[in-house]
């Protein structure tokens, strides 16, 4: 999915879940005073208990989603300092090679760095310009493997060269392929499904215990409403 869609999907989500909310409070409320005509001696007893499991799961839900984004983000972090490093170390044993052999290397290597660093760059504004500079990046990946291997069958290479050379030219290119895993990584579709059925039963029990009140009291309902999107949202664009 494009990446700059990710803050107006998460706006509309928001918006969505909110108004569900309301309204699944506003039907709980009905429920309630329904309840309450045919019965007068109150709500159902023991309905906290319920209550109480229903938020505690809903909580406890938002704390494992917000925990696991934490995580992710931490790990892609770790990554782009992973992937600099195993740039770094590649371009230094260029030197390894015969010296007429080492500006075409370099010059890949530049190449190289730069339409990964532009990849990212764009990938909050230009989708399509950041997926189109991975795929130049993936080709100069190709480039500079054929490039190094051919120059370290040369008789002039050293044998340096393709011990050492060669491994820390496939450590860069796997990299990449890890740091495109951890991206993609995200919760099962099941856990936001969840997340946002517990939301919507929650709200529907704080209509049903707010309906013996003779007028609705919209802001418990709308700050309740409103806490649980504003986490729910944030906690799956974290995921993201």
């Amino acid at each position: 999915m494009p990446t700059e869609s990710f803050p107006f999907l998460a706006v509309a989500a928001g918006a969505a879940l909110f108004l569900l909310m309301l309204a699944a409070a506003e039907a709980g409320r009905r429920v309630g005073i329904a309840k309450l005509a045919r019965d007068h001696d109150g709500l159902a007893k023991g309905a906290a208990s319920a209550e109480a499991a229903v938020f505690a799961l809903l909580g406890l839900l938002i704390a494992f989603t917000f925990s696991g984004a934490a995580s992710r983000f931490e790990s892609r972090r770790h990554l782009i300092g992973d992937e600099a490093n195993a740039i770094g170390t590649a371009y230094l044993r260029v030197d390894l090679l015969p010296a007429n052999a080492q500006p075409e290397v370099r010059a890949l290597f530049r190449r190289y760095v730069d339409a990964r660093v532009t990849a990212f760059q764009l990938a909050n504004d230009d989708y399509a310009a950041a997926k189109a500079r991975l795929a130049a990046a993936n080709a100069l990946q190709a480039d500079l493997w054929r490039t190094v291997i051919a120059t370290a069958r040369t008789p002039e290479a050293s044998p340096q060269a393709t011990m050492l050379l060669v491994p820390a030219l496939n450590d860069m290119i796997d990299i990449t392929t890890t740091r495109q895993v951890a991206t993609e990584n995200h919760p099962p579709a099941v856990v936001f499904i969840l997340l946002v059925g517990l939301s919507l039963l929650g709200a529907l029990l704080v209509g049903y215990a707010l309906s013996p009140n003779k007028e609705r009291t919209w802001l418990h309902v709308a700050t309740f409403a409103a806490m649980f999107t504003s986490s729910s949202i944030s906690s799956s664009r974290a995921s993201a």
